[in-house]
């Protein structure tokens, strides 16, 4: 016997989220209020939010608050890009030809694991300190995902469709366009998702490269002169930034892959 499906709702989802995140707040409130935690290590959500108001008015280093997300934004977008773009061609291509993926996936994987931190000097010595480089850092974490996720992704097409198509007469490149791609979609989106959470968190090293701006440089520049309430804002930003690029990408998925999921 299989249990039952039961439809938790969407709008109940959201409900017991948005529960859950309030009592987290209050909670922490309640012990920066009743002295359970030094405010100079963990400032009370009130601070944060105060001094979120302060900069947005007066900035930070003599640079809007907005400015540095716009900037840390822009980066990331500005490797994400050309990330997808070669990523998810060449990527299917190592799927679909082992000699490929047997050229390709030695560097792959020995780059993948590999800390970001560890590239900077050869970064540096090669691009410089400009934007290049921190762009580069964040095109090669994110490019290497989605160079995984959509090889393996090639591998989880209906193998029943691909001997049909060809029983039928179709090309290698119908069978690409038609049965392979389609169904390689959810997988690639599920990559490029992926991807850009690691894009994200590989800001960080990228604005360690002679950075005076964005997000990431802001939290390192403030935790020097012990300013937790700034780098809390930061992290908090760099957060819902993250969040919100995810659920724009889902959105794409559920408009390009209305078939995902469903039977």
């Amino acid at each position: 016997m299989h249990p039952e499906k039961t439809s938790f709702g969407k709008g109940r989802a959201v409900a017991v989220s948005l529960a859950a995140v309030t009592l987290f707040v209050l909670l922490w409130s309640a012990g920066g209020r009743f002295g359970l935690f030094n405010p100079l290590l963990l400032p009370p959500p009130e601070e944060i939010w105060a001094t979120g108001r302060e900069m947005l008015t007066d900035g930070y280093r003599q640079l809007p608050l907005l400015y540095h997300v716009a900037i840390s934004l822009g980066r990331v977008i500005g490797a994400f890009i050309p990330a997808v773009l070669v990523g998810v061609p060449l990527g299917l291509a190592m799927g679909l030809f082992p000699v490929l993926r047997a050229i390709l996936d030695p560097f792959v994987q020995f780059f993948r694991p590999l800390p970001k931190l560890a590239l900077i000097p050869l970064v540096i010595l090669w691009l410089g300190i400009g934007e290049v480089s921190k762009v580069f850092l964040i095109f090669i974490s994110a490019l290497l995902t989605v160079l995984v996720g959509c090889a393996a992704a090639v591998g989880g097409a209906d193998r029943n469709r691909l001997r049909l198509g060809r029983a039928l007469g179709a090309t290698n490149r119908q069978l690409l366009r038609y049965i392979v791609f389609p169904g390689a979609l959810p997988e690639i989106f599920t990559s490029v998702r992926l991807a850009v959470g690691v894009g994200w968190t590989t800001l960080i090293a990228a604005e360690m490269v002679a950075a005076d701006t964005g997000l990431g440089w802001m939290v390192l520049n403030a935790s020097s002169y012990m300013r937790t309430d700034i780098v809390m804002l930061g992290i908090i930003l760099l957060g819902l930034t993250g969040y919100m690029l995810d659920m724009l990408i889902v959105a794409l998925q559920k408009a390009v892959v209305p078939w995902d999921g469903k039977a």
